[in-house]
């Protein structure tokens, strides 16, 4: 009954008609229509429902004694026979007829008669009612669809387009949305005196509302710091904005820090944000700091706390994307796997990728994700001089999965070059480059994942200063052994050395520099490669860059 309420808000046709007798061999003939019955609306709850559900024919109006307000409201409407429509056990509708015009009652074949003619409009009905049920749910998952899509544009449209090269520093940042767009963000702001404001935040809800609510939290935040700095005041200042504006049963989470890159001093303030984490010699620590999420309460303080990152000590900012993931049995990441993930890992962009492998491992590889994900580090490196291994400043622009089939290197090839070319490498290095991500995407595919459908390779692309790094990462788990002697064409023709190993060799040689990691599950190759040619040492000469 509960459909029939929901779906027609039991309107009842009712024109008044006379129904011709079938019983004389003459074809019936309608009796023009008369004035129109007001559709009459049914509560669930009416005692006519269950009856009409259960009748076998043609009811009777005016004998039908029940206490209902609907049939009341038929009988003052004039109707005198109500004929149910019934498709596959469910009551669709109702047929309403009048008093026959000739004044004379309607007869056992007028009933069979309506009763055939029920039997056959009834399944045509229904199929009408799903047709329509169907447009208008294709409508509304259009309109979903686009509203997801104008969510995305929004928030993509303020997230930061770089991020800080700071000396002695390497800044990394990570924003994954999932299907159902949130309202995860993040932003990069500098301030006066060399300092670098650096906010995470969730806004709660989805879609549009979210994105739009993302936007104005933002834009009030950059302009508060530019004037006040100091965190806690800022977020007092912005939430005081939100406030009178802010729809019903949202609010803001967030978390604003400005750092001092020279002394390493963080000061920050909290609105009802998740903890970030610091990893220092000693392990991983939480900073708490405590303030009610904005947009919720007018005059809230928010205390504001510092602590100093030392040189080799790294910050982890994030949002509840990452420790509100669910393994197949509902288990969640977790803040202390988070936890001691900051501990065990290095800082910077490589913390991020091994977080994003270890939920992977978590939830499975064909999980879908749950929410967005948002991830900042700041990692103060050991020396006051950047590390060619890593220490540079990277920010990463794409990752995908390439199928594990014989050929879908090149499609990994085409992805990267897009990506890559833009950044203005020099088309022999690009073309360097894009050799090096072939040979070691088809590597990944055949001795890695052994061409497995359900194993993909992932590709990472991560730019820094003048640099682009390539990451490659298969399911081999440790490298596999490597060729200690350099190939020899000589010594190979000769059966001298084996066949193998020119794969690595190549690679090695097309980059400025190829790396490898294994974390025991998955064995990744970083290629990476500097944007402006590096110079030549005297007595070295490198005539491939002009090939």
């Amino acid at each position: 009954m509960s459909a029939l309420t929901g779906s027609f808000r039991r309107r009842f046709l009712g024109r008044t008609t006379e129904v011709g007798r079938s019983t004389y061999g003459a074809a019936a003939q309608p009796a023009a229509p008369t004035d129109e019955v007001a559709p009459v609306d049914i509560a669930p709850n009416d005692p006519l429902l269950a009856y009409l559900q259960s009748a076998s024919g043609a009811v009777d109006v005016d004998v039908l004694e029940l206490d209902s307000p609907a049939l009341a409201a038929l009988k003052a409407a004039g109707v005198k026979l109500a004929v149910p429509l019934v498709s596959q056990g469910e009551l669709i509708g109702v047929l309403n007829l009048g008093p026959r015009r000739s004044e004379q009652e309607y007869s056992a074949d007028d009933r069979k008669l309506l009763d055939n003619l029920a039997a056959q409009a009834a399944p045509a009905l229904r199929v009408g009612q799903l047709v329509r049920q169907q447009q208008a749910e294709a409508r509304t998952r259009q309109r979903f669809e686009q509203e997801l899509e104008v969510a995305r544009l929004i928030q993509q449209n303020f997230l930061p387009k770089r991020l800080p090269d700071l000396p002695g520093w390497e800044v990394a940042a990570l924003y994954r949305p999932a299907r159902e767009v949130g309202g995860d963000f993040y932003d990069v702001i500098p301030l006066p005196d060399g300092q670098v404001g650096f906010v995470v935040g969730d806004v709660t809800d989805k879609g549009v509302p979210a994105a739009l609510v993302m936007a104005a939290t933002r834009s009030v935040l950059r302009a508060s710091a530019q004037r006040l700095v100091d965190p806690g005041a800022v977020l007092e200042r912005v939430n005081e904005h939100l406030c009178p504006d802010m729809p019903a049963k949202m609010f803001v989470t967030c978390l604003y820090g400005v750092l001092e890159p020279a002394t390493g001093r963080f000061r920050f303030a909290n609105a009802g944000h998740d903890l970030p984490y610091v990893k220092t010699a000693g392990g991983s620590v939480e900073l708490r700091a405590r303030g009610m999420p904005l947009g919720l309460m007018t005059g809230m303080a928010y205390e504001e706390k510092e602590t100093v990152l030392a040189p080799g000590d790294s910050l982890l900012l994030h949002s509840d994307g990452v420790v509100e993931a669910h393994d197949p049995d509902g288990a969640m990441f977790g803040f202390p796997r988070l936890k001691e993930a900051v501990a065990r890992y290095p800082g910077g962009g490589e913390l991020i990728d091994l977080v994003l492998t270890d939920l992977r491992a978590h939830t499975g590889p064909d999980a879908e994700q749950e929410d967005d994900i948002t991830m900042v580090t700041l990692a103060r490196t050991a020396g006051a001089a950047h590390d060619a291994k890593g220490s540079v400043p990277t920010h990463q622009l794409v990752e995908f999965d390439v199928p594990s089939a014989e050929g879908n290197e090149r499609l990994a090839l085409a992805r990267v070059s897009t990506i890559v070319a833009p950044l203005g490498l020099s088309p022999a290095r690009l073309k360097r480059l894009e050799t090096a991500v072939g040979e070691a995407t088809m590597n990944a595919m055949e001795h890695g994942n052994g061409y497995r459908a359900d194993q993909p390779v992932t590709v990472r692309v991560l730019t820094g200063t003048d640099l682009v790094r390539v990451q490659i990462t298969d399911h081999g788990g440790a490298p596999p052994t490597r060729e200690t002697e350099v190939p020899d064409i000589e010594a190979k023709l000769a059966g001298l050395q084996r066949p193998r190993g020119w794969g690595l060799f190549l690679i090695k040689n097309m980059v400025d520099e190829a790396n490898e990691t294994s974390d025991g599950g998955l064995h990744t190759l970083e290629l990476v490669m500097h944007l402006v040619d590096p110079p030549v040492a005297r007595g070295e000469g490198d005539d491939d860059d002009d090939e």
